[in-house]
């Protein structure tokens, strides 16, 4: 990670409640629980047969070989040789709005677990409250009492607890903290993403230099060209017409300059933005300095690792992970809740007899709610959750077929590049020669502008082509750290939170 850079800090989470042992029931009880059972909604014949696919499922073994290479480190766009593009990924990472937005999602999830958290705990509150008030003269009040003004003074102490013995509060604290684990990996996305985007944009802005460079030398070739047409025209050895075509030429040349010129600018724009800055920040960035980069070589059993080191693929299996819980939180809505409370205090008529122990008042007792008869909305709301579960097993299935192919894709770009750079870098140093063979013999006479001409567009053609290639190849390594993962690797801390679950029953 490039100094400077913030980690997003993974947040404590609530620890996962144990399940309590059940009270023994009586006899009695347990027949009344039995048939109160029998009464309830019930979800028989709903389940789902979606499976998460496993990497050694898919055929790999030619596309991804494996090389005994290593995984990309998290400062892996050192191995480019730029101090800048370094400074440039911190920076980013410490300002970005985009990165921003990431955080305050994990922030929300993590403040939603510790809601879900409290919901397994017994919860106790306090009161007091004075009131006023003129008691009537026409019911049960004593006459001591009625129609007179007194003051009532009450106090107390409560607390409540859901028994939960279907587990419906604990697989929802468990579904709430596998979704914070899936904010942290989607954040560590937009951080690989953030990283990528502003290194592809600086090697765009170094292909553009070396472009205009090439444009340049090919004005003051041109320019060249010109000075020797005007004087073979003043000797009668040219017309007006080799003339004018040199001075199109050479305009053509400088609108090709200005054209580039135009888009480093805008690039430039374009990084400042990256950088959660105003414009002005990108026009103090120089020129890239980039060198060629490490030797590509794949980790070996890249597809079986590749699922722990890509954070899309870890956020989609947290997804996954969750929707396992909500299922089992909708089950559990069928059965009955069983709430505890128990209340002590002290409520009397004026102060007193406030504090005396004939005021105490004491209440204790269960409360229990059995769905019965719903219209269908219980079990509408668990097929809802079977759809989401089916959802995100297909979207992690796809995010792994995703990821395989991306990295074979880069891989097959990369060699497909070197190949080409060994013809097209053979070629260029062809033209150029016979440019320079040209102009020799067009500045003695010994041939005419056309050749010249033919000579200069087929060596600028050949330096575009090898420039683009050496940048192209840059851009695909870039590429691959980031469909390697860029250095992301899921902590054994968080994998033993929970272990994700290959299918929901």
């Amino acid at each position: 990670m490039p100094p400077g850079a913030r980690r997003l800090a993974a947040p404590a989470l609530p620890a996962l409640p144990a399940l309590p042992t059940l009270p023994a029931l009586s006899a009695p009880v347990a027949m009344v629980v039995a048939a109160v059972l029998a009464g309830c909604a019930n979800y028989a014949g709903m389940r789902s047969e979606s499976q998460m696919a496993q990497p050694g499922q898919y055929a790999t073994a030619q596309s991804l070989p494996a090389e005994q290479g290593r995984w990309p480190a998290a400062d892996w766009a050192d191995q480019f040789g730029d101090a800048q593009l370094k400074t440039l990924i911190a920076e980013a990472l410490q300002d970005s709005p985009t990165l921003d937005k990431a955080r305050a999602r994990v922030a929300a999830a993590v403040a939603f677990s510790e809601t879900a958290n409290a919901n397994t705990l017994p919860q106790v509150g306090a009161g007091y409250s004075w009131t006023r008030q003129r008691l009537t003269e026409s019911t049960f009040i004593p006459p001591a009492f009625a129609g007179t003004w007194q003051s009532e003074n009450k106090a107390f102490l409560g607390a409540s607890y859901e028994l939960d013995l279907w587990g419906k509060n604990r697989e929802a604290l468990r579904s709430a903290v596998s979704k914070v684990h899936a904010n942290q990996a989607e954040a560590e996305q937009v951080r690989l993403t953030l990283s990528s985007t502003i290194a592809r944009s600086y090697n765009e802005l170094g292909r553009l230099y070396a472009l205009l460079d090439i444009a340049r030398d090919e004005g003051v070739q041109r320019t060249e060209v010109l000075r020797v047409a005007r004087g073979r025209v003043r000797m009668g050895l040219d017309t007006e017409v080799e003339l004018r075509t040199a001075e199109a030429n050479l305009a053509a040349a400088q609108v090709t300059v200005s054209a580039l010129e135009g888009n480093i600018q805008r690039t430039r724009y374009q990084l400042g933005a990256l950088l959660g800055q105003g414009p002005d920040r990108g026009l103090a960035i120089a020129r890239p300095t980039l060198g060629v980069g490490d030797e590509i070589h794949l980790p070996s059993n890249l597809p079986a690792d590749l699922v722990s080191r890509r954070p899309n693929i870890v956020a989609a299996r947290w997804r996954v992970e969750a929707t396992t819980h909500d299922i089992k939180v909708a089950k559990a809505e069928f059965y009955p809740d069983i709430n505890l409370s128990a209340a002590i205090g002290l409520d009397a008529f004026g102060w007193g007899r406030f504090l005396r122990a004939a005021s105490r008042t004491a209440s204790a007792g269960p409360a229990i709610h059995l769905p019965i008869f719903d219209g269908g909305a219980l079990r509408a709301q668990l097929k809802g959750r079977y759809a989401e579960f089916d959802f995100a097993v297909a979207n992690y299935n796809d995010t792994l077929i995703q990821a395989l192919t991306d990295v074979a894709t880069q891989l097959a770009d990369i060699r497909a590049v070197d190949a080409q750079l060994v013809n097209a870098t053979r070629s260029d140093e062809a033209a150029q020669r016979a440019l320079r063979l040209a102009m020799a013999q067009y500045q003695g006479g010994l041939t005419t502008q056309l050749t010249v001409l033919n000579a200069q567009t087929t060596a600028l053609a050949s330096s575009q082509v090898v420039t683009n290639l050496r940048m192209q190849r840059r851009d695909r390594q870039i590429a691959l750290a980031t469909a390697l993962g860029g250095g992301y690797t899921e902590t054994a801390a968080t994998v033993a939170d929970a272990q994700p679950t290959a299918a929901a029953r």
